[in-house]
């Protein structure tokens, strides 16, 4: 009797504490102590006991809402209940979400809280009521989500750490926020129009970005062509007055001459084609002539 008294001792004194857990020890029901992952002694049982909760591993609680099938296809059950609640701005919006959790502190999580999942449960619908009530139904069922999902999970994990859970809140996700079926027409034809809104200001400020680049390109070009053809209109008129000048000098030196010449080059110019011939009335007899478009351009 004594042996097998010995090895039940023996037997329940060794404990192993696994990599994902913690130790938290008892002696006759009052905390002892805690313990890392490994082998461990304790008194043997009934005067200390052991529970290894498992302290890295997330869980989730479903609030609004019960997965009864995982699937596939899954199948849920809805809890207006809990998912009902009223907005900022006084309409009704229906909520489900999820709220992942683990121990952050295993002692307490064993001694301070009966039923995790209920007190978790409900502490979020009370903290997503607050939230909810905070903002308005457009924030709740388009661009406020996110915003949400923070605040419920700050005043949550202040609930709980009132309570002195142990509870380490990790995240708090909405899984669905819908207007009630009486007005959920109304209410998607709104979200539909301020999608549309938002649509024309995106395409409005492309249009924008587009054409204004563009037209800053085309005035560009055309202040760099107006400035090149002011350019070659000064050359060509600086140049045009250097030959009036040159001209004006002959002219001044042989007026007849440099009329006949300027008469010549000129009908050249106006009848490039003709043969044009010059004749001298002033010679009496023999007609000489000066054909323009000869090879030599002598006198005949």
């Amino acid at each position: 009797m004594a042996a097998l008294l010995g090895g039940i001792a023996l037997l329940t004194s060794v404990y192993t504490v696994g990599p994902d857990e913690e130790g938290v020890i008892r002696r006759f029901g009052k905390y002892q102590g805690s313990s890392r992952p490994g082998i461990h002694l304790k008194l043997p049982w009934p005067i200390e006991s052991v529970k290894t909760p498992k302290v890295t591993e997330v869980k989730r609680v479903e609030i609004g809402f019960r997965t009864t099938d995982p699937g596939p296809p899954a199948e849920y059950e809805e809890h207006p209940e809990e998912a009902l609640m009223l907005t900022g701005d006084e309409n009704i919006a229906k909520v489900e979400w999820i709220v992942q959790y683990k121990i952050g502190n295993a002692t307490d999580y064993l001694f301070n809280v009966r039923d995790i999942k209920e007190t978790i449960r409900d502490a979020s619908e009370a903290a997503m009521r607050q939230v909810i009530g905070d903002n308005g139904i457009d924030e709740a069922l388009t661009t406020g989500k996110t915003l949400i999902q923070t605040q419920a999970k700050e005043k949550l994990q202040q609930i709980l750490d009132s309570y002195h859970s142990g509870v380490q809140v990790v995240a708090v996700q909405l899984q669905d926020v819908y207007a009630p079926d009486e007005v959920a027409d109304a209410f998607r034809d709104v979200a539909s129009a301020k999608e549309d809104k938002v649509k024309l200001v995106n395409e409005a400020i492309g249009y924008k970005n587009d054409v204004i680049p563009k037209a800053r390109g085309e005035a560009a070009q055309l202040v760099r062509d107006a400035e090149a053809y002011k350019a070659e209109r000064v050359k060509r008129a600086e140049g045009d007055s250097d030959r009036f000048l040159r001209m004006l000098v002959q002219y001044k030196r042989a007026p007849d001459i440099t009329r006949d010449r300027m008469y010549i080059e000129a009908m050249s110019q106006i009848y490039p084609k003709l043969e044009k011939i010059v004749i001298d009335e002033r010679t009496e007899g023999i007609l000489p002539h000066l054909s323009l478009d000869s090879q030599g351009g002598g006198q005949k």
